[in-house]
């Protein structure tokens, strides 16, 4: 791991910038959608982590996305332009699934939101292993995240529909 303790000044930059950029997207995405406490009262799956579990693992998904996408930026690959457009792109996408799923309590469309979000983080995957597998192996816990976030949105819509 004599890569990190060889890393220039611009380079350190660069990566806290890195994993800086998602955990602020992240922290404003949560302050927008503001009304958290409606997970508290609403009907969940059996499967649900209790609700102090989601900060923490995001945190970690998103200091994984980070480096990630450092290492990507870092690439003197061809492909490393398209890649980080991918990349914001889907950080784009998670950036409004909070807004949609707590904000304005839109289950179904919040849902539809993630699948989209989904399919984006399989082709960010793809493009980030072409360039570095390191790189799309740290972005595999994110995707499992979001799959298993999508069974819990999908679960909240079904058993919310007659609430509102």
């Amino acid at each position: 791991m004599g890569y990190i303790t060889d890393m220039n000044k611009n380079n350190r930059s660069a990566l806290v910038i890195s994993i800086l950029l998602p955990l602020a997207i992240g922290s404003l995405s949560t302050l927008i959608s503001g009304n958290r406490s409606m997970y508290f009262l609403i009907n969940k799956p059996a499967l649900s982590p209790p609700a102090f579990i989601f900060p923490i693992v995001w945190t970690i998904l998103y200091i994984l996305m980070g480096i990630s996408s450092y290492i990507i930026y870092e690439s003197e690959s061809p492909r490393k332009s398209n890649a980080l457009r991918t990349y914001a792109v889907q950080l784009f996408f998670n950036f409004f699934w909070s807004i949609i799923f707590f904000g304005l309590s839109q289950y179904f469309f919040a849902f539809l939101w993630l699948l989209a979000l989904i399919i984006l983080i399989a082709v960010m995957i793809y493009q980030f292993y072409k360039i570095s597998p390191a790189a799309a192996y740290l972005q595999i816990p994110y995707f499992v995240w979001c799959i298993f976030a999508a069974y819990l949105n999908f679960m909240i819509y079904i058993m919310n529909k007659s609430a509102g």
